[in-house]
């Protein structure tokens, strides 16, 4: 069955940076494109970034310049590479593939100093 599983979330100081991973197993990973969400506390949940399968990225306003979306298909895994992080980007990070409506457990990203 498909499965998504996140990584490398944590606490980290305002500007700092971090780089999330999601690794996919139950499909054929090169043929799909995939996306980041996140959801902070008391908020809906929202699109970060996406890659489609020929590496066509999209980012939301908020994270544009800052955050960049990227995939190795050679080990079945999307990245979230974060830089110049606000305590707004505080959130349960999300791996989501829109072919199979399936979502990670997600991964706590907290910018605090």
């Amino acid at each position: 069955q498909v499965q998504l599983v996140e990584s490398g979330g944590g606490l980290v100081q305002p500007g700092g940076s971090l780089r999330l991973s999601c690794t996919a197993s139950g499909f054929t990973f090169n043929m799909y494109g995939l996306s980041w969400f996140r959801q902070a506390p008391g908020k809906q949940r929202e699109l970060v970034a996406e890659i489609s399968s020929s590496r066509v990225t999209n980012y939301s306003d908020s994270v544009k310049g800052r955050f960049t979306i990227s995939r190795d298909n050679a080990k079945n895994t999307v990245y979230l590479q974060m830089n110049s992080l606000k305590p707004e980007d505080t959130a349960v990070y999300y791996c989501y593939i829109p072919r199979y409506l399936s979502w990670g457990q997600g991964t706590q990203v907290t910018v605090s100093s």
